[in-house]
């Protein structure tokens, strides 16, 4: 009995302690920075490494960049002119971001749209302001990923809605694809691909979250070459996502998050029938009630191929089944 009575308080004892140890351990969460006011922060720091750092190009398109030593006469990344620096206005979250992006080789092929997959080779840094000893402040890149020999496509769209990088769905259909060869050995070899440097801002990236080596708040420089696109068709309603680019510019939007578009625009020119879901995530894009994929099945069961749809002239056999396509695109 004494023996209980002793663990019994032993163990009252331990609790109260564990209890007490957690309510003084506790961690206060810092709320995520807001948006605008971090972005004046990234903005600055990647000009400042526009106009830092010089960039050298090989004969196959690979990107070195690097920080002009005192008194070096390399002309930086934003004074050169041999590749053109172009900048993408990109808005999310409520704001104007400014996307810089280097054309090292705008490519020969079909672009991808922001909603595709693309097989690309690149290389990722990341900035950061280090402080040294004498309280000044530095502007460093780190490289923190490459991948010279890809072996699977990004998905474009899922970088949209997850939490990765957001400005590769903006800066890829800017560029082309290339040509390919088999060699010998079972390899391929590309050529006339196209091939750029993107430099992104912390709001586009991963923000607060950070990503493995990747501190929160990082800006991020990506040089890369397109080799292969994928067309995807994301509602599987047998259109692909780029036949669904209504106005053909290479981008579709998804307005409905009011995270990251707390304005939604009156009207959406990649929503046919206007009830806030873009074509290519839409199974009924004209809202009759039947789904896309009935209206162009065939009477055999068989999915109509989109390039198998007759073309603007009404002479067809199955014009109940394409009416949709003819209301569309044949205006």
């Amino acid at each position: 009995m004494n023996k209980f009575k002793y663990y019994f308080i032993l163990s009252i004892t331990t609790l109260s302690l564990f209890s007490c140890s957690k309510s003084d351990d506790s961690v206060e969460l810092t709320p995520p920075r807001e948006y605008a006011d971090q972005y004046p922060t990234d903005i600055n720091d990647i000009e400042q490494y526009l106009k830092t750092y010089y960039v050298s190009v090989s004969a196959d398109l690979d990107a070195t960049i690097t920080k002009i030593p005192d008194g070096g006469t390399q002309k930086s990344i934003w004074d050169q002119t041999e590749y053109e620096l172009k900048f993408r206005t990109v808005n999310l979250h409520g704001i104007d971001y400014k996307v810089y992006y280097l054309v090292l080789n705008e490519g020969v092929g079909e672009s991808p749209t922001n909603t595709d997959a693309v097989l690309t080779a690149y290389k990722g840094e990341y900035l950061q302001q280090v402080t040294g000893t004498d309280a000044t402040t530095t502007l460093t890149s780190t490289a923190f990923e490459e991948v010279k020999f890809p072996q699977s496509f990004f998905n474009l769209y899922q970088l949209t809605i997850s939490g990765g990088v957001k400005a590769w769905p903006e800066i890829f259909p800017q560029f082309k694809t290339g040509t390919y060869s088999a060699n010998a050995d079972g390899s391929v070899s590309y050529q006339d691909f196209g091939a750029g440097v993107m430099f992104i801002p912390s709001g586009l990236a991963y923000y607060s979250q950070g990503q493995g080596v990747i501190p929160s708040y990082a800006p991020l420089v990506f040089s890369f070459k397109l080799y292969e696109i994928q067309r995807l068709d994301s509602d599987a309603d047998g259109i692909p996502n780029y036949l669904e680019d209504l106005n053909n510019d290479g981008y579709m939007y998804d307005f409905r998050s009011t995270i990251n578009y707390p304005v939604t625009p009156a009207v959406n020119a990649d929503d046919t029938d206007g009830d806030g879901i873009p074509n290519y995530l839409d199974i009924d894009d004209d809202g009759d009630g039947f789904g896309t994929k009935i209206e162009i099945t065939g009477a055999d069961g068989v999915v109509i191929p989109f390039s198998s749809i007759p073309s603007c002239d009404g002479n067809t056999t199955d014009a109940a089944r394409i009416k949709k396509y003819f209301d569309k695109n044949c205006h």
